[in-house]
């Protein structure tokens, strides 16, 4: 069984259609990226995917899951980090983090330990007590992908996880990124 299996879905906007009759499938261990114009649907497709806005037509399984009706069972399957990262700049990384897990109904002892992964993970052990607001760019979006991978989910989706960033902060992205996918 596919880990993810998108059927039919389409999207309308008023006239405009985002998303047409999408169907694939992505089975465990797939890497997939999304290529096209803006305005092509990846995002919408990728909110569909997370349970963030409902498909006017057609079906997502997350590991079996319907996103309709299971939603909360198959959103514990998903890790996202949306184009705008959506941090806490008063925080610093660790409450960030310990906030994002409790979120996630991680107890106090796995919380500790998925924290202390993450951070090791995505490189921010020296920024783990720093504020977020204070960090550069690609920090912050290090920070965005260690709280999508606190639960340790099977599917992790990254909505243009490098926008914005210089050369040099895209190069260690991608680095990491494909050190997760290991």
């Amino acid at each position: 069984m596919p880990s993810l299996e998108i059927h039919n879905i389409s999207k309308r906007y008023g006239s405009h259609k985002a998303v047409h009759n999408l169907s694939f499938s992505i089975e465990e261990g797939q890497i997939v990226g999304f290529l096209g114009p803006n305005g092509a649907g990846k995002s919408t497709t990728m909110k569909i995917i997370c349970g963030f806005i409902t498909a006017d037509q057609g079906s997502v399984h997350i590991n079996g899951c319907d996103i309709l009706s299971q939603r909360i069972e198959a959103q514990k399957q998903i890790g996202y980090l949306p184009e705008s990262n959506p941090l806490y700049p008063e925080l610093r990384v660790e409450e960030y983090l310990n906030y994002c897990a409790k979120i996630r109904n991680l107890g106090r002892s796995q919380r500790a330990l998925a924290i202390d992964r993450v951070v090791s993970l995505c490189g921010l052990t020296e920024r783990r007590k720093q504020n977020i607001g204070e960090l550069s760019k690609g920090y912050r979006q290090r920070v965005g992908l260690a709280q999508a991978l606190l639960h340790d989910p099977p599917i992790l989706v990254l909505d243009e996880p490098t926008t914005g960033l210089d050369p040099n902060q895209i190069g260690e992205i991608r680095n990491l990124i494909r050190e997760i996918g290991q």
